[in-house]
């Protein structure tokens, strides 16, 4: 595989890189992308393939069950980085169905140590969609279940990163918006959870793309 990598980067430098050389030097002296995007390091899921993004227009931040947790100091620096530095104005937090490290809530494996801590940002989903399907008395099948706890998970996300101070800023400044988004890889699609948009962020957010400077 490692020796594929390789090959696929010269066959990269050849076929793509020649070809839009000038493009590469503009993005090699700085950066402006224009989202955020939050997602699981699953390996089934490429941002730049299923959204056809091109170098330089994304900026990924890739974790197991695309969690926002608020003593994740890698996260925190990205975050910062992005709103203060690159003023991204919108965040997208991704998940997708059968996530691996959301099917992991169910799971006790006494030999991991990391995942289990790491997935406590996690598990509060998990409880809420339990704590309905009780409520409401009824049976589902363990996939549409799951499906139900992706979903909630990227809520959940939603309101660690409200957390942040400096994110509640930029939106109640009218600089920022942020997304819930589900990505399912059976279908290819991807379907729209939650839009938070401040009032009037588009007049405001334009001026702040305009006037960023680089980084």
């Amino acid at each position: 595989m490692i020796s594929r990598l390789l090959d696929g980067n010269r066959r990269f430098v050849a076929e793509v890189f020649e070809k839009e050389r000038e493009t590469f030097v503009t993005l090699a002296r700085g950066q402006r992308p224009t989202v955020l995007w939050i997602g699981c390091s699953d390996s089934r899921v490429p941002v730049n393939t299923i959204t056809q993004t091109k170098a330089g227009e994304v900026f990924v931040h890739r974790n197991v069950g695309n969690v926002v947790s608020v003593n994740d100091w890698n996260l925190s620096a990205v975050l910062e980085f992005s709103i203060n530095h690159l003023c991204i104005p919108d965040i997208v937090i991704c998940g997708h169905y059968g996530c691996g490290g959301i099917q992991a809530l169910d799971e006790e494996r006494a030999d991991d140590k990391y995942i289990p801590i790491w997935l406590i940002n996690a598990y509060k989903a998990k409880e809420r969609v339990d704590e309905k399907i009780r409520a409401l008395h009824i049976g589902l099948p363990p996939e549409q279940r799951m499906k139900l706890i992706v979903e909630e998970n990227v809520r959940l996300q939603l309101e660690h990163l409200r957390e942040y101070p400096f994110v509640r800023t930029a939106m109640r400044q009218g600089k920022l918006s942020i997304h819930g988004w589900i990505y399912d890889m059976e279908s290819g699609a991807i379907k729209i959870l939650s839009t938070e948009r401040p009032g009037e962020g588009a007049a405001v957010l334009s001026r702040a793309t305009e006037y960023c400077p680089l980084p």
